[in-house]
């Protein structure tokens, strides 16, 4: 996928993209700081925004492929389980009830397939919208800070199910999060946003680490990068 000068206005606020490769297969992320428009350009990726001026070659993605989950998701008035299976059942895909269910238990929420989606906590919506994304196997999908106030168990658990969907079905991805350390970890390509435009995208070790780009520097240091126990080129 293409990002061609693709340029956006929001009231006050200007993206300008410039021209950027989104690599098929790869797990991207983009980084910025609030207001740097990484969340504008995740929704001109999924067709929520019309470019103002360039555009966006999906090559042979269509919309149906691509997905988004965001920090704040939208739930149906239903299920969890209906929740989850509905971008199955819009595809008129037989949804495959036992590996619903374990996925459940695996993410801390065995029992609560039959509860009401929006009685859940704030986390547990975020888990729904992480098992919705992942149930139809897309082809390309956007994470706008849905891992962010998830429990360490729950955060480990789905890098897990991301670098396995990733490796075993070559999907694309796009993670947008405040936590760097998530980021460094799990992205093979970084894509730093300022004040509406992209001014540097490379590998992960160059933009973390070895970034000429005063914009870049300034972020990272007022975010106090650290990666515990872990090489960012480790999958």
């Amino acid at each position: 996928m293409k990002i061609i000068n693709v340029e956006k206005k929001i009231g006050g606020f200007v993206l300008e993209t410039g021209c950027v490769q989104i690599e098929t297969g790869c797990i991207h992320g983009f980084i910025g700081s609030n207001g740097s428009g990484k969340t504008t350009l995740a929704k001109l990726i999924m067709g929520i925004l019309e470019p103002d001026r360039g555009r966006i070659d999906y090559g042979d993605l269509t919309m149906r492929d691509i997905t988004m989950t965001s920090q704040r998701p939208y739930l149906l008035h239903d299920t969890v389980y209906e929740n989850i299976v509905y971008p199955l059942k819009i595809r008129r895909i037989k949804p495959d009830k036992r590996a619903v269910l374990d996925m459940l238990e695996a993410c801390g929420m065995g029992g609560k397939e039959k509860q009401s989606a929006r009685s859940l906590s704030s986390g547990e919506r975020q888990k729904v919208s992480m098992l919705r994304a992942m149930c139809f196997h897309p082809r390309l999908v956007i994470i706008d800070e849905t891992l962010s106030n998830l429990d360490p168990d729950s955060v480990d658990f789905f890098e897990k199910q991301i670098w396995k969907m990733n490796q075993e079905e070559e999907n694309t991805w796009i993670l947008i999060s405040h936590r760097l350390s998530h980021i460094g970890k799990m992205c093979g390509r970084i894509h730093a946003l300022d004040k509406g435009k992209i001014v540097q995208s490379g590998r992960a070790e160059e933009v973390l680490f070895h970034s000429p780009v005063p914009e870049v520097q300034r972020f990272l240091k007022g975010e106090m990068l650290s990666f515990p126990g872990t090489d960012i080129n480790e999958k």
